[in-house]
C-alpha cells in the first residue's frame, strides 16, 4: 500500500487550484502602511528688528505723543473709535481693552523712536494715529530708508535736469520763463541765465513744467506787448496803449498783470492774445 501510493519518479506533483476564498482572501489582504517623510513647516520670513519713525521738524528733545481724546476711523467696523497705546493689552482700541489696562507714554527723543518687533500693539498705535503723515497728520512718519533713498534720488535726477536746461536751452527760449519768475530780463545773458540756474536748483520741477505751461508763454507775450507800449496795465484795467479802450477791468487788490494772463487764457480772451502775438512778430 506504501508503494502504491508514493508517487512515480519523474512525475510533476500535482498543484492545488485556487479556491474563490484564497483569491478574495487575497485580494482583501490589507497592503503595509507607507510611512510618509515629514516635512519641515515653512515659517514667513521674520521682520525687521524694530521699526523707525522720526517727527518732521521742531521735535526738540523730548516729544509726547497725546494719546487723551485720539480717535481713528475704524474701516473694518465702519466706525470711529477711541484708541491709546496700553503695554499689556492685545489691542489699541479702548473699548477692546480690559478694566485694568495702564497707559504709557509715547516718547520720541531727538525726534525719533525705535519699536522692537516685540511691540506689535505699539506699531499699530503709531500707524492709526491721526499725527501720522500717512494718515494726513503734520507731525511724525514711518522712516522708509529704501523709499527716501528713491525720493531724494528722483529730486537728484530733477534738479540735474533742469540745470541742463539753463545750460542748453536757447536764451529766446529762456526769457518766457525769466519773465514768468520775474526775473529781470533787461540784464547780460550771463546774469539771467544765473538767476534761473537759482531757481531750477529750488523749483525744478516747476521749473521744467513751466516750459510747457500756457500760462508762461501768455505772460511772457503780455510783458513784451507792454515793454513795447501795445498795451498798458493799471490797477484797475488793462488797456490798449494807442486807442486807450478798456480790455478787462481790474478787481481791487489784484494783480494787473495776473488778471490779464488770466484773460487771455479764456475763450472771450484768445483773439487778444493772438493780436499781441501777431504786433509783436512785426516788430521782430
Amino acid at each position: 500500500m506504501a508503494q502504491q501510493a508514493r508517487r512515480a519518479p519523474g512525475r510533476p506533483k500535482k498543484i492545488q487550484e485556487p479556491t474563490v476564498e484564497t483569491v478574495e482572501a487575497v485580494m482583501e489582504a490589507p497592503k503595509p502602511a507607507v510611512t510618509k517623510k515629514k516635512l519641515p513647516i515653512k515659517r514667513k520670513e521674520e521682520a525687521t528688528t524694530h521699526s523707525e519713525y522720526e517727527i518732521k521738524k521742531g521735535a526738540g528733545v523730548v516729544y509726547m505723543l497725546p494719546q487723551k481724546g485720539i480717535t481713528v476711523y475704524d474701516k473694518e467696523n465702519d466706525s470711529v473709535r477711541e484708541v491709546r497705546y496700553c503695554p499689556n493689552e492685545p489691542s489699541i482700541y479702548v473699548d477692546e481693552q480690559s478694566d485694568n489696562a495702564i497707559k504709557e507714554s509715547v516718547i520720541f527723543r531727538e525726534g525719533r523712536l525705535f519699536v522692537a518687533k516685540e511691540k506689535p500693539n505699539l506699531k499699530r498705535f503709531l500707524d492709526s494715529h491721526p499725527y501720522n503723515i500717512a494718515n494726513g497728520g503734520k507731525v511724525f512718519k514711518l522712516v522708509d530708508k529704501k523709499r527716501d533713498a528713491e525720493v531724494e534720488l528722483q529730486k537728484e535726477f530733477k534738479v540735474s535736469e533742469a540745470i541742463a536746461m539753463v545750460r542748453d536751452k536757447d536764451i529766446s527760449e529762456l526769457l518766457p520763463i525769466a519773465i514768468y519768475f520775474k526775473i529781470n530780463i533787461n540784464t547780460p545773458t550771463s546774469e539771467i541765465r544765473y538767476n534761473l540756474l537759482n531757481i531750477a536748483k529750488k523749483k525744478p520741477q516747476e521749473f521744467i513744467e513751466s516750459f510747457d505751461s500756457p500760462q508762461v508763454q501768455a505772460r511772457s507775450i503780455i510783458q513784451q506787448a507792454k515793454d513795447y507800449q501795445i498795451i498798458d496795465l493799471k490797477d484797475d484795467r488793462c488797456f490798449w496803449f494807442d486807442s486807450k479802450s478798456m480790455i478787462v477791468s481790474v478787481p481791487a487788490g489784484q494783480d494787473p498783470m495776473d488778471v490779464m494772463v488770466r484773460y487771455c487764457l479764456t475763450e472771450g480772451g484768445a483773439p487778444v492774445l493772438a493780436e499781441l502775438e501777431q504786433q509783436l512778430e512785426k516788430l521782430a
